[in-house]
């Protein structure tokens, strides 16, 4: 029977190439209504929910586009922390499960930090699935529409990973 050391590595050899893939897609963070998209799931009494180590789980919709009508590509889930005693950082860990052609049945996974105040939001894509498997990239994010009412938000996202 062969032993495996330093002296007789085994060798896998893979002859796909590395691609650069670039997606565009809407997040709808909704938790509001009847259906709401996300729920506060730890944190401070009720009073100050939007304060330091308020945790919120989601299961949001992405869209081909802005609007809620428009076209589902997959779900973000996952959940984020209000993660800064000093300013509007969140904590994001979020698995990109899409839905939707190409990349059906694929993820893709982040976590980092997004500053909410910033007007673009630079976050590392960690890894993935399926057709995204040993992804490794970024996401720009931005706010495309907050309604102070109800605190519904749309937030863009422009996302290049690599993987094989």
């Amino acid at each position: 029977m062969a032993e495996f050391s330093e002296q007789s590595p085994v060798i896998i050899s893979t002859k796909r190439m590395e691609k650069m893939t670039r997606l565009r897609f809407y997040f709808h963070d909704i938790p509001s209504g009847k259906n709401p998209t996300k729920m506060r799931i730890a944190g401070p009494p009720k009073t100050a929910a939007d304060s330091f180590g308020s945790t919120f789980m989601v299961d949001s919709p992405l869209t081909e586009e802005p609007e809620p009508t428009s076209k589902l590509v997959g779900r973000a889930q996952g959940m984020y922390s209000l993660a800064s005693q000093h300013d509007a950082g969140l904590l994001m860990v979020l698995s990109f499960a899409f839905l939707e052609g190409t990349y059906n049945g694929s993820a893709l996974s982040i976590l980092g930090r997004s500053p909410v105040l910033d007007n673009v939001k630079e976050m590392p894509i960690v890894g993935g699935s399926g057709l995204f498997r040993f992804a490794r990239g970024y996401s720009l994010s931005k706010t495309v529409s907050f309604s102070q009412k109800n605190q519904n938000a749309v937030v863009e996202y422009n996302v290049t990973v690599v993987h094989f």
